[in-house]
């Protein structure tokens, strides 16, 4: 090849090969290939268009000669400027020819045949000229295209437009630089597909411990209510549908558990549930946390960044307090479950996800909606499939269950023995409320582990029920007696006998402590100064209590 023909002179051409084959970046091979081809002269322009699934078919110019929707060439690098110096050919997002139907103008056609085409005297009635107009302007004379093969699968096409003619040299050193960026494509590819599942694994990965570390609940579905039996019905009922799910109910009701038990039941259980607490993300950072971000799209995005819609793609994305999500983001979430698709901030590429929606909320929708906080056609599309969970005051039957499975479980985690239960305390415990259910149930049983010795709950269950609302009620002290109850009536002598057990037992448990943390007054809910004026009243001294161990 002449130096004044092309001038890509060989150590040229060797530099370029060596830093394609270090690429590992698509795009920045791409823009590598392109720009050298542009920066030498009488090339004005040096293009490299990829096979990708069609995107924007009821936009695109060259929709009526589209044979095939499925797929289409991408313009994915462009460089070049004009005869005059004042214009560069550096995008790639907009213009008539940003796609190309496979088998269309000169470019589709080398895409679906493989061969290159090559015009070294370009005549302006030549019908492999789309711009005629710019052809002219530029003084282009030659135009070469080469298919991008690997292992016998077109990739895409790289050109090139010249004020000069191209000879043979020049021909074929397109074509082995045409032979190294599909081996290089393929390559950064397969190092993008690494990346990616590398970068997935670790957002699981810490995803995954996370629920480790927090997991203190149910290992499954504890009861036997006609209540939770229905839930259970349902839960086999959708499970294995790719419908949306809203479950509603108190916190504390077991939500999260319930997602969780859909997931496993689905087409999806191979893949992760991403738990997300919408009322946990700051408001500014909503789009960012779902959608990812790129580098420099905002202050503080030092990296790209995969959202939460990328993480549990393929799986399920769990939405708690899903009330909490702005109304400015609802239509973007809105978008994503009817069509797919998001953007990411920061960036104009749009990208494909298959994720199921199941969101959880203690609100009323209906009448957030009403209120204009929600919007409503995403309500709609949310709750195709509504959980109502009930309140643990309206199963109090699992009770029980749930005491029996929180102790050996909490204990078994404590490293502690699992602690007796007296019908006295089972009795509380199914009288209670529960106004923070399972959750508060939960909470409980863990605080009276805590406080247990020599394998009984000393503290008792009752007086930890009745501080939940405040109220001071005697403590068990693991004894005959019971509490009053439905058709149970003490007579005052009982009463005042078992406030002196409780308070002798309170003194046992505590070692005679009656200041302080840990001490028999807090245990009963009562001031040192009242204890020890209730201690005198009763005659009760330290011979009483230490007796008793």
């Amino acid at each position: 090849m002449t130096q004044n023909n092309f001038n890509l002179d060989f150590t040229s051409f060797q530099h370029l090969l060596l830093e394609m084959a270090q690429q590992r970046s698509v795009d920045e091979l791409l823009r590598l290939v392109t720009s050298s081809l542009a920066s030498t002269p009488n090339v004005a322009l040096a293009r490299v268009w990829m096979i990708a699934p069609g995107d924007i078919c009821s936009t695109c110019t060259e929709y009526a000669a589209c044979r095939d929707q499925s797929r289409c060439l991408h313009l994915t690098a462009s460089r070049g400027r004009s005869l005059d110096n004042t214009t560069a050919w550096n995008t790639i997002e907009h213009g008539a020819f940003r796609r190309f139907p496979m088998g269309v103008r000169k470019v589709g056609r080398i895409a679906s045949s493989g061969q290159p085409g090559n015009i070294s005297a370009i005549s302006g009635s030549s019908d492999w000229i789309a711009d005629k107009t710019w052809v002219k302007k530029e003084r282009i004379t030659s135009f070469v295209g080469q298919p991008l093969i690997c292992k016998d699968e077109v990739l895409g096409v790289l050109a090139m437009f010249t004020r000069i003619p191209l000879d043979q040299e020049a021909l074929g050193l397109m074509r082995m630089i045409a032979d190294h960026l599909a081996y290089a494509l393929a390559n950064a590819r397969a190092f993008a597909e690494i990346k990616r599942l590398q970068r997935q694994i670790e957002n699981e990965n810490a995803y995954l411990r996370a629920e480790v570390n927090t997991a203190q609940s149910f290992s499954g579905i504890i009861g036997q209510s006609k209540a939770l039996r229905e839930i259970l019905r349902q839960i086999l009922l959708v499970a294995p549908i790719d419908t949306s799910v809203l479950i509603s109910g108190e916190s504390g009701t077991g939500k999260e558990l319930i997602a969780r038990e859909i997931h496993a039941g689905s087409k999806r259980a191979g893949h992760p549930m991403i738990k997300v607490n919408c009322a946990a993300i700051p408001k500014n950072l909503f789009e960012s946390e779902f959608f990812g971000h790129t580098r420099g799209a905002f202050t503080g995005a030092h990296k790209d960044r995969e959202g939460f819609f990328q993480i549990a793609d393929r799986g399920t994305l769990f939405l708690d307090e899903v009330s909490e999500i702005p109304l400015e983001l609802q239509g973007k979430l809105l978008r994503v479950l009817q069509e797919g698709e998001y953007q990411r901030v920061g960036e104009e590429k749009v990208r494909k996800v298959d994720v199921r929606i199941i969101s959880a909320t203690n609100r009323d929708l209906g009448r957030e909606v009403a209120a204009g906080r929600f919007r409503e056609d995403l309500y709609y599309r949310l709750n195709v499939f509504p959980f109502l969970l009930p309140p643990l005051r309206d199963r109090k039957e699992d009770i029980p269950l749930l005491v029996s499975h929180f102790l050996a479980l909490i204990s078994r985690r404590l490293n502690r023995p699992k602690p007796g239960l007296t019908p006295w305390d089972m009795d509380a415990l199914t009288q209670y409320d529960w106004p923070g259910n399972i959750r508060e149930l939960q909470n409980v049983i863990e605080r009276a582990v805590i406080t247990s010795h020599l394998g009984k709950l000393d503290s008792g269950i009752y007086a930890i029920t009745h501080s939940e609302t405040g109220t001071a009620a005697p403590v068990s002290d693991n004894h005959s007696k019971a509490p009053a109850g439905k058709g149970i009536i003490l007579t005052d002598a009982e009463i005042r006998q078992l406030e002196k057990e409780n308070m002798i037992e309170a003194l046992r448990v505590c070692n005679g402590k009656v200041y302080g943390q840990r001490s028999a007054s807090e245990k009963l809910g009562l001031k040192p100064t009242t204890l020890l004026s209730r201690l005198k009243k009763m005659g009760i001294t330290f011979e009483h209590w230490h007796n008793c161990n």
